[in-house]
């Protein structure tokens, strides 16, 4: 194996967790990346091992605590010592009123979002402090600032990712791993399509009007965070498109 940095990604099939795998690709890292779908992991390993990047991929469901465990266990000395953690693996559900909404889907949430991302932390960040070197990178939302309409549970998650994180930063203060939350607003992925449960043409109507934020203006930022200076810890960044001013206040063109 190259002595390239070591970047996980979670959720890395699609969206900004597929952009982010690319663009670390491009700038040298090895990559270990997660997600459920072995076909799609299996793809993605193939084209960016073009760029001369080692890719391991490890497939489970981030829900599964027993099974996140027994991935990162699976890995050897030299993978185990993860440089950059990038929690990304996250979904939205529905946009019901919040006394209509349905029970699995809020647990499914909850499970992703939440649970998920303190088990990797957990699993990962134990060799960054013991190594006094490491970067994470949690992928929030602007939908942590506040909540809108419809967007109860999903932005309550993203309001846990950022206490989280800013957690996290305070309980490694004492060494050199770094801490980042990312909160995105509205990036033209695969989300929609998953929050109206395969609806394209209601998802389609979320980027009506306006020209929203991709994948790859995402994966810039994170790779921007995790290339500053030692001394520099970029904490917190909200990335909007131009036209968005906030959770709920977009213009769109007629």
């Amino acid at each position: 194996m190259n002595m390239k940095k070591i970047a996980l990604i979670t959720g890395a099939t699609s969206g900004i967790g597929e952009a982010c795998a690319r663009k670390f690709a491009e700038g040298g890292y090895n990559l270990i990346l997660t997600a459920r779908r072995e076909d799609k992991l299996a793809q993605i390993k193939q084209e960016l091992e073009s760029f001369c990047t080692e890719v391991k991929i490890l497939v489970f469901d981030i829900r599964d605590a027993e099974a996140c465990k027994n991935a990162m266990n699976s890995l050897d000395e030299n993978w185990s010592k993860i440089d950059v953690l990038i929690n990304n693996a996250g979904l939205a559900l529905g946009l019901e009123k919040e006394y209509e909404g349905d029970l699995e889907e809020w647990s499914t949430m909850i499970d992703t979002n939440i649970k998920g991302l303190l088990t990797m932390t957990r699993l990962v960040v134990p060799g960054m402090v013991k190594r006094n070197d490491g970067h994470v990178i949690n992928i929030g939302s602007v939908a942590g600032d506040a909540a809108y309409a419809g967007g109860n549970v999903y932005c309550a998650t993203k309001a846990a990712v950022k206490a989280i994180t800013d957690g996290l930063r305070i309980d490694v203060a004492e060494t050199a791993v770094r801490v980042t939350n990312l909160k995105p607003g509205l990036v033209e992925t695969n989300f929609s399509n998953v929050r109206f449960r395969g609806d394209n043409k209601r998802a389609d109507n979320v980027y009506k009007g306006i020209k929203p934020l991709t994948g790859a203006d995402i994966a810039d930022v994170a790779f921007y965070a995790a290339s500053a200076p030692k001394h520099v810890q970029i904490a917190e960044v909200l990335i909007l498109a131009t036209h968005q001013a906030s959770g709920s206040v977009i213009h769109r063109e007629k």
